[in-house]
């Protein structure tokens, strides 16, 4: 039988755009793009945007390294479609500081000397920033007492090391990394 009669009365196959325009507001500056459907925030950033703080470790949420401030909360870039965040406010590491002046955090992280390869850093501060807010906004972790938690939620060591645990740092950078976050909170 002849390959192409087998086909010849099926209908051809309708297009579908796998585009779709949004706007951001990345790092204060509103922008609107087209974007792949398939397209994530970590590479919309680091390739759109030419924002190459964060970075891509392990494409599985596992790492830490990608973290990002998405309306004020941390999110793991690599696994957030930008085709969703339509309207949406992302702050990277480089959208932190104010002009010269670096943030708080980022200035902990210079003081402490709280990192070695410097990969995983920028994850690491926007965690950090956003593990402040919601902190500060009363969100529990899993060492929060739940009696006491009525409010802001006050930061110890044991607190931080379990807020920032999604974050790994292969140099082992983690009691300089704990410490510069208690010298923000101080």
């Amino acid at each position: 039988m002849d390959s192409l009669a087998l086909g010849a009365d099926l209908e051809p196959e309708p297009v579908v755009d796998e585009h779709s325009t949004v706007t951001l507001f990345v790092n204060g500056e509103e922008t609107t793009l087209t974007v792949d459907h398939r397209a994530t925030v970590l590479e919309t950033l680091r390739e759109r945007f030419g924002l190459t703080g964060a970075k891509k470790g392990c494409d599985h949420g596992q790492c830490g390294a990608c973290t990002v401030l998405v309306d004020g909360r941390r999110i793991n870039s690599c696994l957030l479609l930008a085709v969703t965040q339509d309207g949406a406010t992302v702050t990277t590491v480089e959208g932190l500081a104010d002009g010269e002046s670096l943030h708080p955090v980022q200035q902990a992280f210079v003081e402490r000397d709280a990192l070695q390869c410097g990969f995983c850093t920028p994850g690491q501060i926007c965690s950090a920033v956003g593990m402040l807010g919601e902190a500060a906004d009363g969100h529990p972790s899993h060492v929060t007492d739940p009696d006491t938690a009525t409010g802001p939620v006050a930061l110890d060591a044991d607190e931080i090391r379990e807020r920032m645990s999604g974050n790994l740092c292969r140099c082992g950078a983690y009691p300089r990394i704990v410490e510069a976050i208690e010298d923000v909170i101080e």
